[in-house]
């Protein structure tokens, strides 16, 4: 159980292409002293996801260029994000593990693909304290370089492997445009590393945590995805094959959420990662990575917020009701009814938070809606009079009919879960509903343009799978494929060039 802070107000993984909006730079910006209210959602999406994250206290810019401060608050949809996972990669086998932050440039430079990738984004440093460094150290962008180093050390047989290891981390990325979550220059992550003796184990490894990924976006977070394949110009540095979840976000524009890249020996041979085989022959091992960020926040929030502020699913929700009792001159009993309902709540597994602060209700009301809490419970002396309370769902709109329920007390534990796992379901099919109805298919090359030039959402086509055609779709309308998927019609052309097409995939801009 916890009780909200005695104070007056509340003030205020993958690579894709960047972010045309910049951080505010001046000072009262730097605090969140700029955000006075949220505007509308749907005039100006940028504007409203800055203002939300501000003013929900998310973050708070630093003083540091592209870098935020992670808030209590945001702090703890990060750490919901952590606890699902993990429990879906220990379930899975893998185990967790940590590897140095910085990784010397005659590591990094040896998978040569991998660094030209990289390269523009990496952080160097090059002296410690008063000493000039003889070699460059890269700021971690990645770690394949550093743990396929520590791999060659571990493995000998193929009695070593496989070897499936996680960690959770921190990255930096010099980003020049940069917005919270989505794109900054320092960001938490996981990142998964494998090593298999076979390329068939190191396939089924890279789909099932593209599954994982996929299971964890939808029945948790509540984001609608496409899973699927990269094309060969989205594809990670080095990977053989790259897997992918893509979200649709309200403006039209696609947000790549999780990424399962297939090494094959790239890495390996780079690294020196051999192996003896059962059959005595030496080979070098098959490996995989794979990782999700906290830019799955950054969807979370444009997927399910409205124009009062953030409206966060059941399953991530640091705080899934919070209790807000209603005093009337000379009667208080709200306020010990409220914190005795949040302890039988606590006990019952629930995360609440008892909101005593002296302060009015309807202001209450305004700042919780603005944190996007799944539920709110009101309690006010009619409601004890009558040993009931209501409960407000934030998933409605004021004025639905559901929107607010009266509860006898003694059955709120009951319909309490029973409304959390409703409003899961709901911000789910609202989003997938999005999502359907924003999945445009034509067989029409200038409709097909015209609808990625105008971010109409996820365009699905016939396609070739050449790279100078996408390269051309790009240079005409800023979209690139997203995630490609199985063609069904072996006699179908390219919308997009007429050539013969080998595949399906659906075309948007991007992140």
């Amino acid at each position: 159980m916890q009780f909200a802070p005695s104070r007056s107000n509340f003030p205020g993984g993958g690579r894709c292409g960047a972010a045309r909006e910049t951080w505010p730079v001046m000072s009262d910006a730097l605090t969140g002293a700029a955000v006075k209210e949220i505007p509308p959602k749907a005039v100006d999406l940028s504007a409203w996801y800055t203002a939300a994250c501000l003013k929900a206290e998310l973050v708070s810019y630093s003083p540091v260029r592209g870098c935020v401060v992670l808030r209590p608050y945001g702090f703890g949809l990060w750490e919901k994000l952590q606890q699902h996972l993990d429990a879906r990669f220990k379930a899975t086998g893998h185990e967790n593990a940590y590897f140095p932050l910085f990784i010397p440039e005659s590591l990094l430079v040896r998978e040569a693909e991998h660094v030209e990738g990289f390269a523009p984004e990496v952080a160097w440093v090059t002296q410690g304290g008063s000493e000039k460094l003889t070699e460059r150290l890269a700021v971690r962008p990645t770690s394949e370089a550093i743990i396929g180093v520590m791999y060659a050390q571990w493995i000998e047989s193929y009695r070593d492997l496989p070897i499936l290891i996680n960690q959770w981390a921190n990255v930096v990325r010099w980003e020049k445009a940069t917005r919270p979550f989505l794109r900054t220059m320092e960001f938490l992550w996981q990142e998964g590393h494998t090593a298999h003796a076979t390329a068939v184990e190191a396939r089924e490894e890279t789909l099932k945590i593209l599954e994982l990924y996929r299971d964890f976006a939808e029945n948790v977070a509540a984001v609608p995805v496409y899973a699927g394949r990269k094309s060969a110009g989205e594809r990670f540095p080095g990977a053989v094959e790259t897997y992918a979840i893509e979200a649709l976000m309200p403006d039209g524009k696609a947000l790549q959420s999780g990424t399962s890249h297939d090494l094959g020996q790239n890495f390996a041979k780079a690294y020196d990662i051999k192996f003896v085989d059962a059959d005595r022959a030496i080979k070098h091992a098959y490996t995989t990575s794979w990782g999700v960020s906290w830019r799955m926040l950054g969807g979370l929030i444009m997927t399910h917020g409205d124009d009062r502020g953030l409206r966060i699913p059941p399953k991530m929700a640091p705080i899934e009701a919070v209790l807000i009792p209603i005093v009337r001159s000379n009667d208080d009993r709200a306020v010990d009814a409220c914190r005795q309902l949040a302890e039988r709540l606590t006990d019952a597994g629930f995360r609440v938070r008892a909101d005593l602060r002296d302060a009015q209700p309807g202001w209450k009301y305004s700042e919780w809606d603005i944190r996007g809490v799944p539920v709110r419970i009101e309690i006010g002396p009619r409601d004890l009079d009558g040993e009931t309370a209501v409960l407000a769902r934030r998933d409605r709109t004021k004025g639905d009919a559901d929107q607010r329920r009266t509860v006898a007390l003694a059955q709120i534990p009951v319909v309490l879960r029973e409304l959390l796992e409703d409003i899961q379901r709901s911000l789910f099919a609202q989003a997938k509903a999005f999502l359907e109805k924003h999945t445009v298919t034509t067989t029409k090359r200038d409709e097909f343009l015209e609808l990625c030039r105008t971010r109409a959402g996820m365009v699905d086509i016939a396609w070739c799978e050449r790279p100078e055609c996408e390269a051309s779709v790009k240079e005409t309308t800023s979209a690139t494929t997203r995630v490609l998927h199985h063609l069904d019609d072996s006699s179908a052309v390219c919308t997009a060039c007429g050539e013969p097409a080998k595949t399906r995939a659906y075309f948007a801009q991007s992140y």
